[in-house]
This record gives C-alpha cells, sequence and structure tokens, in this order.
C-alpha cells in the first residue's frame, strides 16, 4: 500500500516537473542579442502548459487549431520527459517495495542478535572491571548466563544467517551502552531478575520477553535507531515484534541450540509475485477502478477523498477483481484495517460501504470469480 501511495505522490510531482519543463522552454534568454517580448513569452508557456495538463492523463496531447508549433513542441517534450520519469519512478518503488520486505525478515535477525549483543556488552564490562581490580554495583550473573539467549547464540542457522546478511551490531556501540546502561540498568524488572537467586528457564525466557516488548518496540532510544534505519519502521514494528516474539516463546530448556528462525512468508517467492502483481494491476486499471468507486460515491468527489482511501479502495477491488484464491470477505476484512490503523477515524465505515456494495455488484456482473478450496459463491 504505502508503494502504490508512494506512486501516486511521485507521479504528481512528476507533472509540476513536466510544467517547469514548459516554463524553462519559455524563460527569456539571458544571454540573447535579440529583443525577448515577455508578454508573449507568458501567452506560450500557459498554452502549452494548458495542453500538456490536458492530456499527460491520457498520455495523448489534443492541440487546438490556435495552438503553435512551439507550443506544441513544448508540450510534447514535457510529456515525453513526464512519461519517463513516471516509468523510472514505477520500476523504482516496484524494486524497493520488494527490497523493504526482504529487509523485515533481516531486522527480524537484527533483534536476536541484539540480544545477544546486550550480553556480550555485559561481559565484556565484567571482564574490564575484574581486570582492573574492581567489583560491580550490581551482580549481572543471572543476565550473564541466560540460557535463552545462549540458545540463540549458539544457534547455527542464525550465525549462518547474519554472516550472509552481514548483520551486525559493531557499528552501534555507542546504541548498545546507552541501552544496557541507561535503559536495562534502569529497568526495575530487569533489576529484580537479576537479584534473583538462580533463575529456572522460565525466568531467562520471561525477561527476554520483556526486553522485545517493553525495550526493543516501545524504547524511544531504539525507536530512533530504527527510525534511521527503516523507513517503514512504523509500519514493521509489529510484524517484527510478533516474529521475535514467538521465537523465544517457542524456546524450551532441551531444545539446546536446536530452533527453527521464523519465516517472513512460507513461500515467499509466491508472495513477492503477488506483491509485484497487485502493485502493477492496480497502477494499469487505476482509472478503471477510480470510475468504480466515483459512481457509488455519489456524495463525494472521487478527486476529494482522501488520498488514502483512494488507494485502500483501489487496491481493494484490485485484489477483489484480479485474484481468485482470495475470499471477498478477507479482502474487504484485510482493507477495512488498514483504514483504521491509517487513514482518517470515518474512513473504515466509508471503505466497508463501498467495497460490500461494489463486490456484491460485481460479482453478480460475473466481474468477481473466486475458485479454489473453501471458496463457496464467490465469498
Amino acid at each position: 500500500m504505502q508503494n502504490f501511495f508512494a506512486f501516486i505522490q511521485c507521479r504528481q510531482s512528476d507533472f509540476h516537473l513536466g510544467l517547469d519543463l514548459i516554463k524553462e522552454e519559455f524563460a527569456p534568454d539571458l544571454n540573447s542579442m535579440e529583443v525577448q517580448d515577455p508578454v508573449k513569452l507568458e501567452a506560450d508557456r500557459k498554452a502549452a502548459s494548458d495542453l500538456f495538463a490536458a492530456g499527460y492523463k491520457e498520455m495523448k496531447l489534443a492541440p487546438a487549431k490556435e495552438t503553435t508549433e512551439a507550443q506544441t513542441k513544448a508540450a510534447q517534450d514535457a510529456l515525453q520527459y513526464y512519461d519517463k520519469l513516471v516509468r523510472q519512478d514505477t520500476q523504482h518503488l516496484r524494486k524497493s517495495m520488494v527490497a523493504e520486505a526482504e529487509k523485515i525478515a533481516e531486522r527480524y535477525l537484527e533483534f536476536l542478535l541484539l540480544l545477544t549483543e546486550l550480553v556480550s556488552y555485559a561481559r565484556n564490562e565484567r571482564d574490564k572491571r575484574l581486570s582492573l581490580g574492581r567489583s560491580a554495583k550490581i551482580d549481572e550473573t543471572n543476565w550473564l548466563n541466560n540460557r535463552v539467549v545462549e540458545q540463540l547464540a549458539q544457534n547455527k542457522p542464525l550465525q549462518v544467517e547474519a554472516i550472509k546478511h552481514n548483520l551486525q551490531w559493531n557499528d552501534e556501540q555507542e546504541f548498545i551502552k546507552q541501552l544496557y546502561k541507561e535503559v536495562l540498568g534502569k529497568d526495575e524488572t530487569f533489576l529484580k531478575y537479576l537479584e534473583k537467586s538462580g533463575t529456572t528457564f522460565e525466568d531467562d525466557k520471561q525477561i527476554v520477553l520483556h526486553i522485545i516488548k517493553k525495550v526493543f518496540f516501545k524504547n524511544e532510544l531504539v525507536s530512533s535507531l530504527m527510525d534511521q534505519r527503516d523507513l517503514y519502521w512504523a509500519e514493521n514494528r509489529e510484524v517484527l515484534k510478533s516474529m521475535v516474539q514467538r521465537t523465544v516463546k517457542a524456546l524450551e530448556e532441551e531444545n539446546n541450540d536446536q530452533f527453527e528462525l521464523a519465516e517472513l512468508s512460507y513461500n515467499w517467492e509466491d508472495d513477492k509475485e503477488f506483491f509485484i502483481d497487485l502493485f502493477n494491476l492496480s497502477i494499469r486499471h487505476e482509472k478503471e477502478y477510480e470510475e468504480m468507486i466515483s459512481q457509488k460515491s455519489k456524495n463525494w468527489d472521487v478527486e476529494r477523498l482522501a488520498l488514502l482511501d483512494r488507494v485502500i479502495l483501489i487496491m481493494a477491488l484490485c485484489e477483489m477483481i484480479n485474484f481468485s484464491s482470495i475470499p471477498v470477505k478477507v479482502t474487504i476484512n484485510e482493507y477495512i484495517e488498514l483504514a483504521k490503523k491509517y487513514s482518517t477515524p470515518k474512513s473504515k465505515f466509508f471503505i466497508n460501504g463501498v467495497l460490500d456494495v461494489l463486490s456484491n455488484e460485481l460479482q453478480e456482473k460475473g466481474l468477481i470469480k473466486k475458485s479454489g478450496r473453501g471458496l463457496i459463491d464467490n465469498k
């Protein structure tokens, strides 16, 4: 959704860049020896701009009889430039969409590694104190011997993936220091855990889950760093938290280092193809779906709807019409949830109403056809 939203915004920017090209074409030439006519130049700029604005959506100009050759050429150049920019943006956003999705898997691994990094930092600090003959203010033995973190540290697949993707926290040692000393070092639950006289495996697991929930995915220090590292941190946060929590909750004492890492998708290649197809088809059929939406939004000008609502409705229609294995109700519920999370307070009701009416109408016309196990009556 973010990338289709970004595509529409980029396309609007590309339109204005096309207008800027026309403006430059008819700007006064300060180096010219000939007398410049600013009134004529402005008239040419306006005529060419109007011509471009009237035809850019259809990618076709319709010059009027009074349009001059220079004005037509400027509008045509702007149209070609606009088309080039839109194609470039489409390609870039399609690639970045897949790349950002794949980065979720890397972020998941990074948070598992962050747990081991915090233990390593504490151990190094203890060794430094011992070498200087200093004693610790707080006994950190429970944390240094945390069996859950030890399982993560010894897990071969995690080690392999970390090397494969060059995942490490070596460049963020100041962050690690702050996180351990200023956040965990002041966390009451963590301090009570350190004070326990011996811990069970369940104690070790619970403190790790506490750190994941209350520190990794709530603390401002972590959020600030992740905002810099991940453009979609706000959107990815809940998915990542769920993946990391599931991994830790599944650990058992007898597992040792033998456990499976969570998968972003059970079949990433198929899901990746779905993402790309949904993105491409939403762009290809945007105008067609906007017309459908407009017909069912009599009291609303589709051009004046909240942009995010338009994006949600277009993508929902695209999914319902073009992906036969996804039940209509599943699609509607998914996009209502997106409206709740990202759009205006009333958007969920508007989205639900429009999609409900359109889905019934399109099924009656045979434009929505569902097939596959469990799909009855196109539902």
